[in-house]
């Protein structure tokens, strides 16, 4: 496949280049507004118990937990103030004229024996809260049209929005914008370091064009996946810094052996053949790799991780084919001009140095660093596993949580509302959970004594129910605030507990244990955050089971040993473990909080760490392949001794040494770029992958494998017999490099 690959590379550069200019220019006009298209939630799994009651609530009963919050304050106090109580009812006005709002509810309106929860401990605060119809998309959008001319200051009284729509739509604009700051940052920063790597400015400019025709293409695919599903607005995170990290690996892997092969004294159309054949052979198992580690994503019912499935296969798939046949074409046309404008040699010819020698691979810092790791492999290898295991080990003490306001900057209206909920009022509007009662029949008495039930619950402040409102078991008033509708019910429970924290939970796992009048289908904040962490786990061995035996199969493919894919398997886990460590020690607990400017929630968003391991996994992938493919090839040409495996180990690294460095460190340019993000879990994705690729690149690939390799000797090389011979068969070897 490669070979003919490389014939059209070589003999129709010109119908390449302009068929990927045409398709570049497709995708640009198709995939413009992909980011209108995509959405903001996708946590929470469709068919858990908390989105049935949703979607109950929303069609059947016109309510539920509320998602807007309007919070009026002013610094006379909300019952003094008639302005105050103008401003309240001018906003319940306005949203019951909007058809897709319902389940309002003001401070002003309600009963005296109920009013205490809307308004705050001080009584500068009081809320208007209502519930927008929609999904993850509409509502978001509806909602911001809804408050712009509601929020503000004026007389002395202002109005703030918050609630999860609000959320939702402030984090979908603030993501567009982060994305203009991290491409500004990394775009500029990796052209100057590809400029150093190669020295000439042409070779440099090749990798961020075919990160460039990556990104375009997978926004056009991200926005065809919209027409027929969801998807995720934090995918274009995804989008962006995958298509140049991948873009630039890739390429940087093309163009390095390209160049290797025409100082070997290859003409430029040989060259491009033999570094498709080889250097392009390790580009496609390295994207296989990837692909198939974010293909796991696909077994999760959240969209929000389907999503990066969707952007990781379109911008693996763009990003490959780009470097192993678009790249090649220009390389083609471009011949011994892809060394031009070398910055070096004007720099030595401004300096008067010499022209340096290029160093045999075995007079290197490289080789011999990695001979003096293999001398002492055991003890090297334990320092180094030790040391990672000790650097994992805040990871033991994690907590998880779905994300909330708090995942926003401190000037965000939805988080300053959220922070006065939070700590002003007895009870936080936003974590109210609700139960839905599909099947009741209207058995007052049965309905009120589940009502005082609930009530008991420690935290739980108050239970509205159509039997009336009950506290601490005792009924308040008999007034309903949900009229009968005939198809059920419904009761709203008031909370003190955070939703995330282990209160919350402990207090959901109560209210679900208390036995009910029929079927009951509990949503709120706690009920979901406990429905998407029971989803995730019941997905996840799965997820892992599909990386693992794809991992293994294609590396067996590749090197024809079943030794080298479970020590990849181990060794690429254990890169994941300093990354893990310290975004539970960063993150978690909030240390570099202030750096960061972020806060820390005393939890983690669940989603994360297995984004993080299926990406960081996959592309711990890329050097791995890199590195495999050098030292087979001298090991292929050995004398299959325990001394050339050294040799073959040493050599390999020796030759990639320096690109595998150069790759990682271009790559940690364009992921540590989103610490940047004003949205804290956007910071450590980018955060917790830079710090993989770094300690990937370095204490694994240069260490830790030379160092496993040296103790396995000749066995990293042994397969079955039967194995063997079916890896002869179906095994992908190097073509030859005849034309």
């Amino acid at each position: 496949m490669l070979v003919r690959v490389a014939r059209l590379a070589v003999h129709r550069p010109r119908i390449v280049l302009v068929g990927a200019l045409i398709v570049a220019f497709l995708a640009i006009v198709f995939g413009a507004s992909a980011a209108d298209h995509l959405k903001g939630g996708g946590f929470i799994p469709p068919d858990a118990e908390s989105t049935r009651a949703t979607n109950l609530l929303n069609d059947s009963f016109h309510g539920g937990e509320p998602n807007l919050i309007l919070l009026i304050t002013t610094t006379d106090g909300v019952d003094s103030n008639p302005a105050a109580r103008a401003a309240g009812d001018r906003i319940a006005a306005a949203l019951r004229a909007e058809p897709e709002v319902s389940a309002i509810t003001s401070y002003w309106e309600v009963p005296a024996n109920l009013a205490s929860a809307l308004r705050s401990k001080d009584g500068l605060s009081a809320l208007v809260t209502a519930r927008v119809a929609g999904d993850d998309n509409e509502a978001p959008a509806r909602a911001e049209r809804i408050v712009e001319g509601l929020t503000g200051t004026a007389d002395g009284v202002t109005v703030r929005a918050g609630g999860f729509t609000v959320v939702f739509q402030q984090i979908n604009n603030q993501i567009t914008k982060d994305l203009a700051v991290a491409e500004a940052i990394a775009i500029p920063l990796t052209l100057l370091l590809l400029i150093w790597v190669f020295g000439s400015v042409v070779a440099a400019l090749l990798p961020l064009l075919v990160g460039l025709f990556a990104i375009v293409s997978t926004l056009a695919i991200l926005r065809a996946f919209t027409l027929v599903t969801d998807v995720s607005i934090f995918s274009l995170n995804m989008t962006t810094a995958m298509g140049l990290a991948l873009a630039i690996d890739y390429s940087l892997f093309i163009v390095s052996r390209y160049r290797e092969e025409l100082e070997r004294g290859l003409e430029p159309e040989q060259a491009v053949f033999r570094s498709v054949q080889t250097a392009g052979r390790t580009v496609f198992f390295s994207a296989l790799t990837v692909a198939l580690s974010l293909a796991a994503l696909a077994v999760f019912p959240q969209y929000f991780l389907k999503s990066f499935a969707y952007a990781g296969l379109a911008v693996v798939g763009t990003a490959a084919l780009a470097s192993i046949l678009v790249l090649p074409a220009a390389l083609v046309l471009l011949g011994r001009r892809v060394n031009a404008l070398d910055v070096r040699v004007w720099w030595r010819r401004r300096t008067g140095r010499p022209t340096p020698t290029v160093p045999d691979p075995e007079q290197t810092l490289w080789y011999r660093g990695v001979t003096a790791v293999m001398r002492r492999a055991a003890p090297v290898a334990v320092v180094v596993i030790v040391l990672l295991l000790f650097l994992g080990a805040p990871f033991l003490n994690v907590k998880f949580g779905s994300p909330d306001d708090r995942v926003n900057t401190a000037d965000a209206t939805s988080r300053q509302v959220g922070d006065i909920m939070r700590t002003d009022f007895a009870q936080d509007a936003a974590a109210t959970t609700t139960v839905v009662l599909p099947d009741f029949d209207g058995r007052s008495e049965e309905l009120a004594s589940y009502a005082s039930a609930l009530s008991k619950v420690d935290g739980v402040t108050g239970v509205l129910s159509q039997a009336g409102v009950f506290s601490a078991g005792m009924r308040i008033t008999d007034q309903s605030p949900f009229p009968p509708n005939g198809v059920g019910t419904y009761l709203s429970i008031g909370t003190s507990a955070d939703p995330f924290s282990d209160a919350g939970t402990r207090q959901i796992d109560a209210l679900r244990a208390i036995p009910s009048p029929g079927e009951s289908l509990f949503t709120g904040a706690a009920a979901q955050n406990e429905d998407t962490l029971d989803s995730l786990g019941e997905k996840l061995p799965l997820a892992l089971g599909l990386i693992a035996l794809t991992t293994f199969v294609l590396l067996f493919l590749f090197t024809g040993s079943v030794v080298l894919p479970l020590k990849a398997l181990v060794l690429n886990t254990l890169s994941l473990t300093a990354a893990f460590g310290a975004m539970v020690w960063i993150f978690q607990e909030g240390h570099l909080s202030g750096l960061l400017d972020f806060t820390a929630t005393g939890f983690l968003v669940p989603t994360m760490p297995i984004l993080m391991f299926c990406i960081a996994f996959g592309m711990s992938m890329d050097y791995e392949v890199f590195l495999l493919s050098r030292i087979r090839e001298e090991w292929l040409n050995s004398d299959r001794t325990d001394a050339a495996n050294t040799h073959a180990v040493a050599l390999g690294v020796a030759r990639t040494g320096r690109i595998i460095t150069a790759a990682a460190g271009l790559m940690a340019i364009v992921f540590f770029a989103m610490t940047s993000a004003n949205i804290s879990f956007i910071q450590l994705f980018g955060l917790g992958l830079t710090i993989t690729v770094l300690a990937d690149a370095t204490l694994i690939r240069s260490v830790l494998a030379p160092a496993f390799m040296q103790l396995l000797g000749r066995a990293n090389w042994w397969a079955p017999k039967p194995l063997v011979a079916l890896h002869k068969r179906i095994g992908l070897e190097e073509e030859p490099p005849s034309r």
